[in-house]
């Protein structure tokens, strides 16, 4: 496994360039990777150029015979002379033997360690990163790009290499054994060159829009497999099927386009050598009826023109899946050059308190110069607990996501225990506050796995307790209780459960600050009310951060936070802003869809929650 910096290393930019410099200049980036397996790739290397002199040597061996023994009439020299041709077979057989092997855990090496490598630099990107990208792209670099590089890097890279040491050494033997008929044979190399270089040039193009239209075919699957209750329920499964049908149709053109390009390529490669063959072949002959040439030299140049015959056909496909190769070390590196915005401090924190602090903090989203929250201030005492309350779209959600850092602030700063959140290590922050969101994410394990994420080493009664307090033991009525295994995102569970799922993970890692962002939006009013009785003996134990859109759920507050236009407009009890705020008594009347007619009449409607 490639060094942890890996990634860092790959930061040098290559745009500009033409795209086969660009592609070549990628792939050249991504050599550290195969550094852990130099030893292997030059044994492989020794193996493949040891493996092209035998086989060359076969031809020579043939013509000794031919020229020797048979025009000699001496029998007794054909039988070492064919041991010596048998040896030499056995030893190319042993060498593609070694080469293989060598070669495969090489390759397959250096595959893996890209695909962990892009994956902890992607877990390590920003979410502006992943609110851009859609999840095709990545999925499509991570497996479709990969199988290109590690087929070019398995097969092509070192066929390229072997074909030309081929293609050289066979026609500096040709050329010694009779000029004229070797000549013959460089000559017709001068049109392969011109137009591989003019195929090379067209086909990264079309290689770039095929792995580009493939991704956002993954997309649409994708978007599908996890949307597929929103479209049968409204009736659009036809319409699903005609937008996936548009985009494999234009997959498809671009597909037509690329088979296009390289068959006209490769019917040229498969015509050279063969005219070459029969022009060598007539000249050969006229050479043997004038005594220019032996019959034995005329037997192993045709032999090694043979051998020729694959190196010129396989071209088309080598140079076809270098630019494949090229193109998706361009894709790969588009998520590599993407730099962590939110990168981990230097400290860590014992004995935490919790003390939780909004110094003038202002946000905006990356690429945004309209500012979510401005000037907040606010200060959250150790074990205390403060709901968010604010209209939708105020920022209540931006607020949430800068204590455990999922951004950055881009004014301020936040605090615990006094320290800037920004010097913590990540993981060190990261263990002091849970959050669990509104939109829940579950994975595709089991219920157990789900909710221990944040605490594997939990023992079963801390498990249970955590289940208990997000009123979240119906996982004990699945078919395999807590080792049943959740379906992708959850889909199985209802809305609420799912909610009580990510509560109790929450829960669980016992965090010094617990955010609760609107967590209990999808529980029913009777549900409600038992987790808010189990969560205030959790938020007693922590500092807590809620946002709140129901009445009842500010109740389990110390403290009320008024969010307005971005900014804490008024911080207090419940009961002091709710009789001396109109704009929070009008929030809170909204939440609960009652008609305000004036200031006592809400006052004496809402007092009942107090």
């Amino acid at each position: 496994m490639p060094p942890s910096t890996t990634a860092g290393t790959l930061a040098d930019e290559s745009h500009g360039r033409p795209p086969v410099k660009r592609g070549i200049h990628s792939l050249w980036r991504l050599r550290n990777f195969l550094r852990p397996y130099r030893w292997s790739l030059l044994v492989m290397a020794l193996a493949a150029g040891i493996g092209v002199f035998v086989s060359l040597s076969i031809p020579l061996v043939t013509k000794a015979i031919i020229d020797g023994p048979i025009a000699h009439h001496k029998s007794a020299e054909i039988v070492p002379l064919g041991l010596l041709a048998l040896v030499l077979g056995i030893t190319e057989a042993a060498l593609i033997l070694i080469r293989r092997w060598v070669q495969a855990r090489a390759v397959l090496g250096f595959e893996t360690a890209v695909r962990n490598d892009l994956y902890r630099h992607m877990q390590a990107l920003p979410m502006e990163f992943h609110g851009r990208w859609q999840s095709g792209q990545l999925l499509s670099r991570v497996t479709v790009d990969l199988s290109a590089l590690r087929r070019f890097m398995g097969f092509g890279m070192l066929f390229l290499g072997i074909n030309i040491l081929q293609l050289i050494v066979v026609t500096l033997l040709l050329l010694h054994m009779y000029w004229p008929l070797g000549l013959v044979v460089a000559l017709s190399s001068i049109p392969i060159i011109l137009l591989s270089k003019r195929f090379e040039n067209r086909y990264v193009v079309v290689s770039r829009r095929v792995q580009d239209q493939q991704g956002d075919v993954a997309t649409a699957v994708e978007e599908a497999a996890v949307g597929y209750r929103v479209v049968k329920s409204f009736g659009r499964t036809a319409y699903s099927q005609r937008n996936f049908h548009e985009n494999t149709k234009v997959l498809y053109e671009t597909s037509m386009e690329k088979v296009r390009l390289s068959s006209r390529f490769f019917t040229f490669l498969d015509i050279i050598p063969n005219v070459s063959l029969v022009v060598v072949l007539m000249l050969g002959v006229l050479a043997v009826g004038q005594d220019a040439v032996t019959v034995g030299t005329l037997t192993a140049f045709i032999l090694l023109m043979l051998q020729l015959v694959w190196p010129i056909e396989s071209l088309g496909f080598i140079l076809a899946m270098a630019q494949e190769a090229m193109t998706a070390a361009d894709r790969v590196l588009e998520i590599f050059d993407t730099k962590p915005t939110v990168v981990s401090g230097p400290r860590t924190l014992t004995d935490v308190t919790g003390h939780l602090r909004f110094e003038r903090v202002d946000f905006a989203f990356p690429d945004s110069d309209q500012p979510v929250l401005r000037d907040i201030n606010l200060d959250v005492l150790p074990g205390e607990t403060v709901a968010i309350v604010g209209a939708t779209g105020a920022g209540k959600s931006a607020l949430t996501a800068l204590v455990p850092r999922l951004y950055d602030v881009t004014g301020g700063r936040i605090t615990i225990d006094g320290v800037d959140v920004r010097e913590l290590t990540l993981p060190c922050l990261r263990s002091i506050v849970a959050t669990a969101f509104e939109e829940p994410t579950l994975f595709s394990m089991s219920a157990r796995e789900n909710i221990t994420l944040g605490r594997p080493d939990a023992s079963e009664d801390d498990v249970r307790e955590a289940i208990d307090t997000a009123q979240a033991r119906f996982v004990y009525d699945l078919p395999w209780g807590l080792d049943t295994r959740i379906g992708e995102q959850g889909m199985s569970l209802s809305g609420g459960q799912r909610q009580r799922l990510a509560l109790a993970r929450a829960v669980l890692a016992q965090p010094r600050i617990l955010v609760l962002d609107d967590t209990l939006s999808a529980l029913d009013v009777h549900t409600e009310a038992l987790v808010e009785t189990a969560l205030r003996q959790v938020l007693a134990k922590a500092t807590g951060i809620v946002v709140a859109h129901r009445a009842s759920t500010v109740l389990l507050a110390d403290k009320v936070a008024l969010l307005q236009d971005g900014t804490i407009t008024h911080v207090g009890r419940h009961q002091e802003l709710l009789a001396t705020v109109p704009a929070y008594r009008n929030l809170l009347a909204a939440e609960a869809e009652l008609e305000p007619q004036s200031d006592e009449e809400l006052l004496g409607e809402l007092g009942a929650l107090r």
